[in-house]
C-alpha cells in the first residue's frame, strides 16, 4: 500500500491540512479558518481550542477527498505560527481560553524591566530575536506573572502553537529547536536555552519544554486523538517546526545562501546560512532552521497581506460580494482593477504598517497611511498603491540583507501573494530581481512540514528531494520603465516611513 503524509500549516488566519504522497507530491488539501481577537490595544489573541477544532475539521475534510486512504497515512507534522505563549498546568490543561499570538505586544513593560538587568545588544546577539522584544514568548510569560497571578501559580509549562497541538495529538510536551529559538531565552549558537537569560527572566527553567529535532518522532496518536481525527492510532507524529523555518525548507532553502520571499499575512525576505546573520542596527530576526546546522535570518514587515485584506474589507465590499456570487477570488478582482492603474499609482503611496513596525522602523508604534491623495485618484490607484507599498517596504528589507550577505539576482516568492502575476511583477520591478513562481507557491509551509514527516518516518533519507519537487511555472523580469518609476519613488517612500514613525507615540 503506498504511504502518505499529512502536513498541517497553522497560520495566522487558519489551518491548511494537506495530504502528500511519499514522494512529496500534494494530493489534496483543506483549509479551515479561525478568528483573531483584539480585546485591547496591542492585544492579538487566539483560542488554542479553536486550533484543535479546525485541525480536526480539516483532517476530516481531507479523509473524504477522492483517493484519500486513512490506512495509508504513516506520519504527520505541523508548521506553526511563531512566538506563541500557551500556559498549561501540570495536568496539561489550558489555563486561559485565549492566548497571545506572535503579533501581540502587550508585554512592553516586562521587556523594559528585563533590559534593566540584561544588555539588550547582548540579548539580541545571543538569541537573534530581532522583532520588537515584547513579541517574544518570555515577556508574554512575564506578563502572565504580573497580571494573572492566579494563573501563574498554577503554571507548569509554556508551549507554542504547534507544540500545543502535538500535545493534543500524542500526550507529549516537547518543542523543537526552530520554535525554541523564538522564546527569548535561547542561545542560537549553543542550540539550547541560555541559563543566564533564563535566570535573568526570573522564570523557572522547568516551564520551558524540552527540545527535540524537528524531524524526530514524538510518538503515535493517542486513542482519543485518533478517534477524533478518524486516523489509525499507528500514525506517527513528527515534532515539526516554526512556520518561518518550515516555509524556508518548503521554498527550497536547503543550502547555504539560498533566499526566498514570503507574502502572507506578514511578509519577509529570508536567507539560509550556516551562521546567523546578526546586525545591531537592523536586527534581522533569526530562527534556527528545521534542518540541523542551519539558520534562517530574515527582515520582515508585520502587516502585508493583513493590510491588503484591510483594504479589501474597507474599500471593496462590492468586489467581496461579486467574488462570492461568481465563486472567484476577491483578490483576483482587486488585482485586475489595480492593473488598470499605472506603475506608481499616479502618485499615491501606501505604507502598510497597519499592525505596527518591525526592526526596519525606528518606532515600533508606527502606523500605516495613504499619502499623496487628490480628488482625481480612483479606487484602482489605491489598490495598486497598497500592493506597491508592500513591495517597496520589502525592498527596504532586501537592501538591508544585501549589506550583510550576497543576494543572487533571482528569487522564489511563496505565500498567497505568489499567485498573482501583478504581485510578482511589482516585486520584480521594486526588488530589481527576476522573480520565480514554482508549483509550490503558497504550499511552502505545508511542503516543509511534509518533508519533516517524510524524513522522520524514514520515507526520505534527507531533504534533497525538495529541489526536484519545485517546477518553474512563471518568471517575472524587471520592466525597465516600471523599475525606473520605483527607483524614483523609493527615496520618497523611505522619507515618508520616517515621518510616520516620528508622528507615532513614543514606545
Amino acid at each position: 500500500m503506498p504511504s502518505s503524509i499529512i502536513a498541517y500549516d497553522l497560520g495566522t488566519g487558519g489551518i491548511k491540512a494537506s495530504l502528500y504522497d511519499a514522494g512529496g507530491q500534494r494530493l489534496t488539501s483543506a483549509f479551515v479558518g479561525y478568528e483573531t481577537s483584539y480585546p485591547q490595544a496591542s492585544w492579538h489573541e487566539q483560542r488554542p481550542a479553536d486550533w484543535w477544532a479546525v485541525l480536526v475539521a480539516a483532517t476530516r475534510q481531507l479523509l473524504v477527498s477522492p483517493g484519500a486512504d486513512a490506512a495509508a497515512i504513516q506520519c504527520l507534522a505541523i508548521s506553526g505560527h511563531s512566538l506563541g505563549c500557551v500556559p498549561l498546568d501540570a495536568a496539561g490543561r489550558l489555563l486561559c481560553d485565549a492566548t497571545p499570538i506572535w503579533s501581540d505586544r502587550r508585554a512592553d513593560a516586562q521587556a523594559a524591566a528585563f533590559f534593566k538587568r540584561v544588555d539588550p545588544a547582548q540579548w539580541y546577539l545571543t538569541t537573534g530575536n530581532g522583532f520588537p522584544a515584547a513579541h517574544y514568548t518570555v515577556f508574554k510569560a512575564l506578563w502572565y506573572r504580573d497580571h494573572m497571578p492566579d494563573l501563574f501559580r498554577r503554571l507548569d509549562k509554556i508551549v507554542g502553537t504547534k507544540d500545543y497541538l502535538n500535545f493534543r495529538l500524542t500526550g507529549k510536551l516537547r518543542t523543537d529547536f526552530s520554535y525554541a529559538s523564538g522564546c527569548g531565552v535561547y542561545d542560537l549558537t549553543e542550540w539550547d536555552y541560555a541559563p543566564a537569560l533564563v535566570d535573568a527572566s526570573g522564570l523557572p527553567r522547568e516551564i520551558w519544554p524540552d527540545i527535540s529535532p524537528s524531524a524526530s518522532i514524538l510518538g503515535e496518536l493517542t486513542s482519543a486523538a485518533a478517534t477524533e481525527l478518524g486516523l489509525p492510532r499507528t500514525v506517527k507524529v513528527a515534532c515539526g517546526g516554526v512556520d518561518n523555518s518550515c516555509m524556508a525548507l518548503g521554498a527550497g532553502n536547503i543550502a547555504e545562501g539560498r533566499t526566498y520571499a514570503s507574502l502572507g499575512s506578514s511578509a519577509w525576505i529570508a536567507v539560509t546560512s550556516a551562521q546567523p546573520l546578526l546586525d545591531l542596527r537592523v536586527k534581522p530576526y533569526v530562527f534556527t532552521h528545521v534542518m540541523p546546522g542551519l539558520f534562517n535570518s530574515a527582515v520582515a514587515i508585520f502587516s502585508s497581506g493583513s493590510s491588503f485584506k484591510w483594504v479589501c474589507q474597507q474599500l471593496c465590499p462590492d468586489l467581496i460580494e461579486q467574488a462570492r456570487r461568481d465563486s472567484v477570488d476577491v483578490y483576483d478582482l482587486m488585482s485586475a482593477l489595480a492593473a488598470s492603474s499605472p506603475a506608481g499609482a499616479r502618485g499615491v503611496m501606501f505604507n502598510p504598517s497597519l499592525a505596527g513596525g518591525s526592526s526596519l522602523d525606528p518606532n515600533p508604534l508606527i502606523r500605516g497611511a495613504f499619502l499623496g491623495l487628490d480628488l482625481g485618484h480612483t479606487r484602482a490607484d489605491l489598490i495598486r498603491a497598497a500592493m506597491e507599498g508592500i513591495g517597496l517596504n520589502l525592498r527596504l528589507a532586501l537592501d538591508e540583507l544585501r549589506k550583510l550577505c550576497g543576494v543572487c539576482d533571482q528569487m522564489v516568492v511563496v505565500g498567497g501573494g505568489s499567485k498573482s502575476a501583478l504581485w510578482r511583477q511589482i516585486f520584480a520591478d521594486t526588488f530589481e530581481l527576476t522573480i520565480h513562481q514554482t508549483n509550490v507557491g503558497q504550499d511552502a509551509g505545508s511542503l516543509g512540514a511534509a518533508a519533516l514527516a517524510a524524513v522522520a518516518a524514514g520515507l526520505w533519507r534527507d531533504f534533497t528531494p525538495i529541489d526536484a519537487i519545485h517546477r518553474l511555472e512563471a518568471t517575472a523580469a524587471p520592466d525597465p520603465v516600471s523599475r525606473q518609476t520605483y527607483q524614483k519613488l523609493l527615496p520618497a517612500f523611505r522619507r515618508a516611513a520616517r515621518l510616520l514613525a516620528e508622528a507615532a507615540p513614543a514606545p
